[in-house]
């Protein structure tokens, strides 16, 4: 063979062979690289453990002296009304009366008829979500006593459910989630002709707490997010 034909077919040889390396290497990339992300919910609604309730009223008068006397013995109405129905002293709490001097306050030269606006509230707060619901369906009964409970405006002062019991069904949310991301997986990979792999990473979601609606507030939204990275084959 000559010289020339020889050194031809050699460096025909290795360019087969290196583009055999080649096309082997980027099918080993590809193959490497063939992942699928997935998301797993998990959602759950839940009674409210805790509830805080204000009860708020206010006052008007022109003389202190007797404005106290009459948020003592208003304040009395509400423990009395309380207590009767089983809410506890350790779960009430008395705040002082905020006191507002109008007159101090009138920029606009207003004629009023008392100089002084008093706002009391009683704070119940207790794990007995139940009863203070009840209690609160129950409120107009010291309205018939003289004390009226009033909202107050801007939010101020509401009623707050809450739920305390989340480290106890943590895990299991967490479980379910990771179930339902694997499950999309595996319908991914089905659809695509691969089998589903070990999982490359994962990444736990902020578990979320929310209301329901606004006409069941007692009752909240657990959710929580998971986020699954499978390999494919």
């Amino acid at each position: 063979m000559a010289p020339q034909t020889k050194m031809a077919c050699i460096l025909a040889l290795g360019m087969v062979i290196m583009g055999e390396s080649i096309r082997s290497g980027i099918k080993s990339f590809s193959d490497g690289n063939r992942k699928v992300v997935v998301k797993g919910l998990c959602e759950r609604e839940v009674a409210a453990d805790k509830v805080t309730w204000p009860l708020v009223y206010k006052e008007m008068g022109s003389d202190p002296v007797s404005m106290y006397e009459t948020l003592e013995v208003k304040n009395q109405k509400i423990l009395d009304f309380l207590t009767s129905a089983g809410i506890t002293k350790d779960e009430i709490s008395v705040n002082p009366p905020t006191i507002r001097d109008r007159q101090a306050d009138n920029y606009g030269n207003e004629i009023m008829n008392f100089r002084y606006k008093a706002t009391s509230v009683i704070t119940v707060t207790s794990t007995n979500v139940e009863k203070v619901r009840e209690l609160m369906n129950r409120q107009t009964e010291l309205m018939r006593q003289g004390v009226p409970i009033v909202s107050e405006e801007y939010g101020e002062n509401s009623i707050e459910y809450s739920f305390t019991g989340l480290n106890d069904i943590k895990p299991e949310m967490v479980e379910i989630a990771t179930k339902n991301a694997r499950l999309t997986a595996e319908k991914f990979a089905q659809d695509s002709n691969s089998k589903l792999g070990k999982i490359k990473s994962a990444s736990q979601g902020q578990f979320s707490i929310e209301s329901r609606d606004a006409y069941t507030p007692y009752i909240k939204r657990i959710r929580v997010v998971n986020t699954v990275e499978y390999s494919l084959k």
